[in-house]
């Protein structure tokens, strides 16, 4: 059965947000010769059939890497078979995609009927795209979306003439809603100065995205390669965990068992000189164990050196991952443009002070894109060599490699959140732990130096430097 959002469930599912936005993705199922016909004489009906496939995936990936940092519904509108096996198909990138058929008529009419059932639905604002633009991002879609909280009308000019994006908000006249789609020329290098024409006659405000250019001539496929030799090497079943420790007896059981919980992961403990039951417990449930020593950017960089994974996940050892977490890993780690991915921060226990810790700290990952170790870094080995891999300061090392990487590409924070240990807040209280913190990154930003900041922070937290986590 398909699944469908009205109106209530679309308010209480993104409570809290201003607006209810819709990205829209119009495809075909892969059929041999039932998509990318004007690629068969060059690949053959199997071989256009696979491009359409992957450029589905690749779409549907980049939606779901929006989605991660903004609350929005994606729609899969098919084409050429029953939403269940779409479903069965595009289910490993999400379960939360909406599936309905495109439904009759030509290319406009089917638009005008998307657009205009998510306006039923209560949607605020929403996108429509194909699957054969491979340089659509997520900053994209994010300006695209911006441009709807002035105008009516959002286009991306295609650079045949028409366009990969177009994107209405509620509010317009169902027959302006109407004559945007209708009398255009479909499939020639009109469709776009058309449309223009149209809603200008229609006396609806109109903006222009950057041009790209889509896959649909055989001259057209070096841009697909393009973007595939980004992400060849990829591949989401093979992720290496590395956790450092030192002295987690208490805790080092329940992370391996979570990370444990899907198949094709590798774990990996790098022990900084634990004197309690810490290796013999990671040994004893299929961890593979390295001994190294502080600071923790060295256990680190020690761990992914041992690594046989494409995907690193560097995780502390008294914090929790989601059940799938594999799944958030690959629908974010598959689109190019991203170099660093983490996970919403949840903090085990009660109290309001610590949910509004959590909700102070995912706010800030998402805003400026520099998340905390403690959230679960992920990102591809070879960018982590590419860059140096971590720090090997004795604070700080976190935050210091997620500013490298802020710069290089795009920071997602996944939708499901981990769930570390309260004990760091519970040491000397919330409120005081929270400011300590604060300071420590301020003076970070001030330019005082690790090892300073690092003997300030553990004297204040009353740590002796046999005990140190960090």
């Amino acid at each position: 059965m398909e699944k469908t959002i009205g109106r209530r469930e679309g308010q209480k599912r993104y409570e809290g947000s201003r607006k209810i936005k819709r990205l829209i993705v119009f495809t075909k199922y892969p059929t041999p010769h039932g998509v990318k016909t004007r690629l068969v004489p060059k690949l053959g009906g199997e071989g256009a059939a696979n491009i359409h496939r992957m450029m589905t995936e690749h779409t549907v990936a980049t939606a779901r890497a929006f989605s991660a940092n903004h609350p929005v519904e994606i729609e899969i509108r098919h084409f050429g078979a029953r939403g269940g096996r779409f479903k069965k198909w595009l289910s490993h990138y999400s379960q939360e995609l909406i599936y309905r058929p495109q439904g009759r008529g030509d290319l406009g009419r089917r638009m005008e009927g998307a657009f205009a059932e998510a306006f039923r639905d209560g949607v605020d604002h929403a996108l429509l795209f194909g699957v054969d633009i491979p340089r659509l991002t997520p900053k994209i879609i994010e300006s695209a979306f911006n441009i709807l909280e002035s105008s009516d009308v959002a286009l991306g000019p295609a650079k045949d003439g028409g366009y990969y994006l177009v994107g209405l908000k509620r509010g317009m006249k169902r027959k302006a809603l109407r004559r945007l789609f209708s009398g255009i020329r479909w499939g020639t290098d009109g469709v776009l100065a058309e449309t223009v024409k149209a809603a200008r006659r229609e006396g609806l405000s109109l903006a222009l995205l950057d041009r790209l250019a889509d896959v649909d001539r055989p001259e057209d496929l070096s841009l697909w390669e393009e973007v595939e030799k980004k992400t060849e090497a990829f591949n989401p079943s093979r992720i290496s965990i590395v956790i450092p420790t030192l002295n987690e007896a208490e805790n080092i059981a329940k992370t391996i068992g979570s990370a444990g919980r899907v198949k094709n992961v590798e774990i990996i403990v790098t022990d900084g000189g634990s004197t309690d039951d810490t290796i013999r417990i990671a040994r004893s449930i299929g961890a593979k164990v390295i001994e190294s020593s502080p600071p923790r950017g060295r256990q680190l960089n020690d761990g992914a050196r041992a690594a046989s994974g494409d995907v690193l996940l560097f995780l502390h050892a008294d914090t929790i991952l989601p059940e799938r977490y594999d799944r958030e890993i690959f629908c974010i780690m598959k689109n190019p443009g991203v170099s660093l991915g983490a996970f919403r921060l949840g903090i085990g226990g009660r109290g309001l002070l610590l949910r509004l810790v959590s909700f102070n700290a995912n706010i800030r990952s998402r805003l400026f894109g520099l998340p905390y170790g403690d959230q679960g870094f992920f990102l591809s080995r070879r960018l982590f060599e590419g860059v140096g891999g971590f720090l090997e300061i004795p604070i700080m090392e976190d935050y210091e490699l997620a500013g490298r990487l802020k710069k290089i590409g795009d920071v997602i924070i996944a939708r499901c959140p981990v769930t570390t240990s309260k004990r760091r807040w519970e040491r000397l209280g919330v409120i005081r732990t929270t400011a300590i913190n604060q300071i420590v990154v301020l003076g970070y930003h001030l330019g005082i130096s690790p090892e300073r900041l690092s003997k300030w922070y553990n004297r204040k937290r009353g740590i002796e430097a046999k005990d140190k986590i960090k």
